[in-house]
């Protein structure tokens, strides 16, 4: 993960100045290209033409665009190193999770991930963190490049030339129409708390119960506002699609979380890279059982040198004797079940015991009995 993430920035210094240079390049070649249809319109015999109007506005555009493209780039390359170091801890933060036995914030279809897939998620994992970084450096610049002309020309620009009240009404009556959607649901939620709940069962209750009271009035109240609940659905359905755009956007670079809905997840190869990288790391790097493993080879250890040790002496010390060694057992067993309650469902159980049957009386002897006939038989009986 370290490796991966000084690649990333050091990618991210390379894309930056081959960005800043190539827009320098082309900012300086559309400047010349301004100045050029200047000469050309001042050749021109009509002052009130068009074609001088248009010039004035691109070399504006030219001048706007390439401060506004500076600063971006900085805002930028911020954003993306901030999300480098957000991985890294969102990288600490789900191995913890995984080692504590917690999976709730994956989905579940990840629960248990193929090896193999995991496997080969490690060998992508750091190409595609590379590349998604570049690539989120590129869109989330252009993105704030566009909300940074859409600013400019929308407050910034009107408020230089003069026209700052028209900006100000308009932002009034932008400001008025949030306001009144926002009031809406407000009195909504208010007038349901207030009147179209029952009462607390408890007064130690911080809320009123989910129940319905006075039905017939609600029924009228949701007719009430049905008409404007669809002008309110209208504008809100906006508002999801503008921030569903703006949240992918900018959260394209970060691989540790998807940009896709839950249930479509599987759309999403970067973050399913993420969760196989995550969990071959935790099986390879869980401290439990890192630790066990070498507890285990440390016991080995010590009793092969143990052995090795009373063969070469004269004087040896009395080994451990089975009873002893099936006491030590059971009692780390007891201990480990005590410590981890979970287990105690997983472990398999013992055989059952076989008591031995207590010696009973011995069986009778067969009694000989003749059978009535013709022919002296004899049968068995009891």
């Amino acid at each position: 993960m370290i490796g991966t993430s000084i690649i990333c920035f050091m990618g991210l210094y390379a894309m930056t100045l081959v960005d800043y240079s190539l827009t320098d390049y082309v900012f300086d070649e559309l400047d010349r290209l301004a100045e050029f249809l200047r000469r050309e319109a001042a050749s021109c015999n009509a002052t009130d033409n068009m074609f001088s109007e248009l010039v004035l506005q691109l070399k504006d555009f030219s001048q706007v665009a390439r401060e506004i493209w500076f600063i971006t780039t900085i805002f930028a390359s911020l954003t993306s190193v901030s999300y480098t170091f957000h991985v890294l801890a969102c990288y600490r933060k789900h191995l913890r999770r995984l080692w504590a036995g917690q999976k709730g914030f994956l989905p579940k279809r990840y629960h248990n991930p193929n090896p193999a897939v995991s496997v080969a998620a490690i060998t992508r994992y750091s190409g595609w963190q590379i590349a998604y970084t570049m690539w989120g450096f590129l869109i989330i610049h252009f993105v704030q490049f566009l909300f940074g002309l859409l600013v400019a020309y929308a407050l910034v620009l009107p408020i230089k030339r003069g026209q700052g009240l028209y900006v100000l009404a308009g932002l009034a009556e932008i400001l008025m129409n949030i306001a009144l959607v926002v009031g809406l649901v407000v009195l909504q939620i208010f007038l349901v708390q207030l009147f179209f709940l029952q009462e607390k069962i408890s007064p130690t209750d911080k809320k009123k119960p989910l129940a319905l009271n006075n039905r017939k009035a609600f029924h009228n109240f949701t007719y009430f506002f049905f008409f404007y609940n669809v002008m309110l659905g209208l504008a809100n359905c906006m508002l999801r699609l503008i921030c569903s755009c703006v949240l992918g956007t900018w959260l394209v670079s970060r691989i540790d979380r998807t940009v896709m809905q839950r249930g479509y997840e599987a759309l999403d190869p970067g973050y399913a890279t993420w969760i196989g990288m995550i969990f071959a790391d935790h099986y390879h790097s869980n401290p439990v059982m890192i630790t066990f493993c070498h507890l285990l080879l440390a016991e080995r250890l010590e009793r092969e040198k143990r052995l090795t040790v009373s063969y070469s002496r004269f004087h040896n010390t009395p080994s451990e004797s089975v009873s002893c060694s099936r006491a030590r057992q059971r009692w780390l067993l007891f201990y480990t079940l005590l410590r981890n309650p979970k287990l105690t469902s997983l472990r398999r159980p013992d055989p059952p015991c076989r008591s031995p049957t207590p010696p009973g009386p011995p069986p009778a002897p067969p009694r000989l009995t003749p059978r009535s006939g013709r022919s002296a038989r004899w049968t068995n009986t009891r």
